[in-house]
C-alpha cells in the first residue's frame, strides 16, 4: 500500500511512501533524453524529456514507481487491487501497457493539461512486462504546480478525476476516497469550542483536540484522510531545506512500522522508502526504513543528453551522527 502527496511552497514537490513486505531492489533512476523507450504497441520513442524517479530496472528498462520529468510534471503509481482493469488492444487508441504509462506521459508532456490530451487517446492494455512480472493493479496521481488529477483504468474505461487535495492512497476508487472527507468536516488544527451542550461546562484538557476523530489506522482510506488533513494544514518556510523537511514530516504521518500490518507467513508491510521530489529543480530525496538520513540525487548533475540509464542503489542502514 502507498500514499502520495503534492506540496507547494516556492517550488513544487511530490512526496510518496512505498509500503510493501519486500523490495524488488528499487533504485533512484535518471533516464536521459536519448535513452530509447521501445513501447510494446506504439513503436520507439528515441528522444524525450529527461526523467528522474524511483524504479526497478529489469532488462535495462526502468519500471518507475514514481517520477518527474525536467519540465516539472510528476506521476506516482499506487496499488489499486481489485479495481484496476486493463483492456485488449483496440485500433482507434494509443495502446499503452500499464508499466509504460509513466514514460509515455513524462516523455512527451510538460504539464497536466498536455497529459490530459494524451490520456483521452490512451487505452491501457493488459500486456505484462514479462512472465516473471505480471500486471500490477495501479492508479495514478499526476500533477504539476498548477493542478493534480487522478487516473484510473476500471471496467468502465479510463476515468480522470480532478484532485483538489493532491493526495492519493489505494482503495477505494478516488471519487469514494475524497467523498469520505465530508465525514471529517469538523476537524480543525485549532482548539475546539463546546458545541455539545450549552448546559454543560465542557473544556479542552489537551492541545490538539480539534483533530479528535482523525483516523489513525493503516487502512488506505484512513491514510487518505490523515494525509489530506496534514497536507492541507501544513505550514513551512519556502526554503529548499524547510520545504523538503516538511514533505517528509507529512509523509511521516502515514508511515508504516514493522509489526503493525501483518500480511501472514511472518511478513509485515512496512514503509520501504519515503521520497520527496522537487519537480522544479529535478532533485530526488529519499529515506528508507532502515536509513532516516535524507539522501539527494540531482538529475541536472548528470548527462541528460546521454543514452544510458543512470541509477543509484538506495543507501541502507542508519546513518547516525555521534555528537560527543
Amino acid at each position: 500500500m502507498c500514499t502520495a502527496v503534492t506540496y507547494k511552497t516556492k517550488d513544487f514537490y511530490l512526496g510518496r511512501t512505498l509500503d510493501y513486505e519486500f523490495s524488488y531492489g528499487d533504485e533512484v533512476t535518471v533516464t536521459p533524453r536519448n535513452y530509447p523507450f521501445n513501447f510494446r504497441h506504439m513503436g520507439a520513442m528515441k528522444t524525450h524529456y529527461a526523467i528522474i524517479g524511483m524504479a526497478y530496472i529489469s532488462d535495462n528498462y526502468p519500471l518507475y514507481y514514481d517520477a518527474a520529468n525536467e519540465k516539472g510534471l510528476c506521476i506516482a503509481g499506487l496499488n489499486f487491487v481489485g479495481n484496476a482493469d486493463y483492456k485488449e488492444k483496440t485500433p482507434d487508441k494509443d495502446n499503452i501497457a500499464q508499466f509504460e504509462l509513466i514514460p509515455w506521459l513524462l516523455g512527451q508532456c510538460a504539464s497536466v493539461q498536455e497529459a490530459k490530451a494524451f490520456l483521452e487517446k490512451i487505452n491501457l492494455v493488459n500486456t505484462p512486462f514479462s512472465n516473471a512480472l505480471p500486471l500490477a493493479q495501479l492508479h495514478w496521481l499526476i500533477a504539476d504546480r498548477n493542478e493534480a488529477i487522478t487516473v484510473e483504468s476500471v471496467k468502465e474505461g479510463i476515468k480522470i478525476y480532478q484532485n483538489p487535495v493532491g493526495v492519493l492512497t489505494n482503495n477505494p476508487p478516488f471519487d469514494k476516497q475524497i467523498f469520505q472527507l465530508n465525514n471529517y468536516i469538523h476537524l480543525s488544527p485549532k482548539t475546539p469550542q463546546n458545541l455539545f451542550s450549552d448546559r454543560l461546562s465542557l473544556n479542552t484538557y489537551s492541545r490538539g483536540m480539534g483533530g479528535l476523530g482523525l483516523p489513525g489506522d493503516l487502512s488506505s482510506q484512513s491514510r487518505f484522510v490523515r494525509a489530506a488533513f496534514v497536507k492541507m494544514n501544513s505550514v513551512s518556510e519556502a526554503s529548499e531545506a524547510e520545504s523538503v523537511s516538511q514533505v517528509f514530516h507529512i509523509m511521516g504521518s502515514v508511515e508504516q512500522q514493522r509489526g503493525c500490518c501483518d500480511v501472514g507467513e511472518g511478513k509485515f508491510e512496512i514503509t520501504i522508502y519515503t521520497a520527496c521530489c522537487n519537480t522544479d529543480k529535478g532533485i530526488y530525496y529519499y529515506t528508507t526504513y532502515n536509513n532516516h538520513q535524507i539522501t539527494a540525487i540531482d538529475m541536472h548533475k548528470e548527462n541528460l543528453d546521454g543514452v544510458n540509464l543512470i541509477h543509484y542503489p538506495l543507501i541502507q542502514g542508519e546513518q547516525i551522527k555521534m555528537q560527543n
